[in-house]
């Protein structure tokens, strides 16, 4: 799932905010340079998880053998021999 720019600069502000808060962490840079680095990362990751999905599609898509019509026939053929013996 594709997420906005607004959304993702809402989730990056939301964890900058939150890690602000904890007693643990303390910021190197200025808070909003964290934000916007926060932002960068959850962008390449979600990137990858679209190039990812992208490639999974499509060896889904190569993988499906379709039935030609002539053999789906002849099956059928053989299973109603088959059924009335």
């Amino acid at each position: 799932m594709r997420l906005s720019r607004d959304k993702v600069n809402k989730v990056a502000h939301e964890l900058t905010d939150a890690f602000a808060k904890m007693d643990a962490v303390t910021f190197a840079k200025e808070h909003n340079a964290v934000r916007l680095e926060v932002r960068k990362i959850l962008e390449e990751l979600l990137n990858r998880e679209e190039k990812i999905d992208l490639a999974a599609k499509q060896k889904i898509e190569s993988q499906k053998k379709t039935i030609l019509e002539a053999a789906r026939s002849g099956i059928f053929f053989t299973a109603s021999i088959i059924t009335k013996k």
